[in-house]
């Protein structure tokens, strides 16, 4: 039995990361993330961890990586322009294998953009933003308990497979005050350690699963590590082919399709299904029950992981439609997710706002509406 809590998203996301282990937390505040720096500045302490206020996000996501390596849970929070600041890291770490969490409380953009308001304009840039080809999981919450769920989720997810995991909230969710429910036990996964002694030891050689045991620095393993493709000893092995296609499909291939995370609303005789995400997915769900209550035949779609995209999974909630309906508070960035995955019948149709104001109740359903009478 858990207790209850009113908490915003940022304030969920911050407790949820010290239940799941984290330990040490480096971040450079900014508007809407500041609030889960501020709270782990004052928890992490009473639980063992550290916290440390870099001079910028580049210099902060190079301390979670750190961290990470010498065997800590790490984390850090920002908005917008602090993730385009991390992307090269981000890609070292994808690389090297150094599991970690970046929280990502969306606000408009680009630039500067509108720092108070919510948005959902960082999503391509979860799954692009680094450069080459690399494997991303990325998780999108609609409400402060689903924060806390999803902020442990990542941390088992990031353990499990060796990865970044980016949770793409947004200033809605993250500054919105909820009662909820903490939870009195959890799921925790800790990274695979190697069951070999360190003469034996090589830092990359994957297990059946496709992820290498992780030693921590300061264990006393040989741990040689580089953003350079390398074999499993960790050295470069850029002039072997075969060895580099290995590694870098080995990256793209680990993460399993257990991690599909999604809900589905009123589908079994849905003719018109929204697909929403995040906090436009909460006026998405009115918008159905409402055009339910007058007889309209809506479902609604909402995958919590947007990376890997749950496509398979979408298809057939899909199966029964003519039409499909995607609000979000970005120009599109989902939608032609929600295009290559429908099939060839499934008319897709965007609502967009980018006005840093919510997408409403009526928008949405009035879109339905007007989709399904023409």
């Amino acid at each position: 039995m858990g207790v209850r809590r009113v908490w915003t998203g940022n304030e969920a996301c911050a407790e949820a990361a010290i239940a799941a282990g984290m330990r040490f937390f480096a971040g450079y505040p900014i508007t809407p993330a500041s609030e889960i720096a501020e709270v782990l500045a004052r928890r992490l302490p009473e639980v063992g961890g550290s916290f440390i206020q870099m001079e910028d996000e580049i210099a902060s996501i190079g301390a979670v990586i750190g961290a990470s390596m010498a065997g800590a849970k790490s984390m850090t929070a920002t908005s917008g322009p602090g993730f385009s600041l991390m992307q090269e890291n981000l890609g070292f770490a994808a690389m090297a294998e150094v599991p970690c969490v970046v929280v990502d409380v969306q606000r408009v953009g680009p630039s500067s953009g509108v720092a108070t308001h919510p948005a959902q304009g960082d999503v391509m840039q979860a799954r692009w933003g680094t450069h080459g080809d690399h494997p991303v999981v990325a998780l999108a919450p609609w409400s402060s308990r689903e924060t806390y769920d999803v902020t442990v989720k990542a941390f088992n997810i990031s353990e499990r497979f060796r990865l970044p995991v980016v949770i793409l909230s947004d200033a809605m969710v993250g500054h919105m005050s909820e009662d909820m429910e903490v939870p009195g036990s959890l799921e925790i996964v800790e990274r695979p350690r190697p069951g070999v002694p360190p003469e034996e030891y090589q830092p990359y050689r994957a297990a059946g699963d496709g992820v290498p045991p992780m030693a921590s620095f300061g264990d006393g393993y040989t741990w040689y590590t580089t953003g350079i493709v390398h074999d499993d000893t960790g050295f470069p092995c850029t002039g072997h082919p075969p060895t580099i296609d290995r590694a870098i499909r080995r990256l793209n291939s680990k993460v399993t399709e257990d991690v599909a995370m999604y809900e589905e609303y009123w589908l079994e005789d849905a003719e018109a299904v929204i697909v929403a995400y995040g906090s436009v997915a909460r006026w998405a769900l009115a918008a159905v029950k409402g055009l339910r209550a007058e007889g309209c035949r809506v479902g609604l779609f909402r995958p919590v992981i947007l990376w890997p995209f749950p496509a398979r999974e979408l298809a057939g909630a899909l199966g029964r439609a003519a039409l499909a309906v995607v609000p979000e508070m970005n120009l599109g960035q989902i939608l032609g997710e929600v295009e290559r995955a429908a099939p060839k019948d499934v008319r897709v149709v965007g609502v967009n706002r980018v006005d840093s104001r919510m997408i409403s109740i009526q928008e949405i359903a009035g879109v339905v509406k007007e989709a399904c009478s023409s």
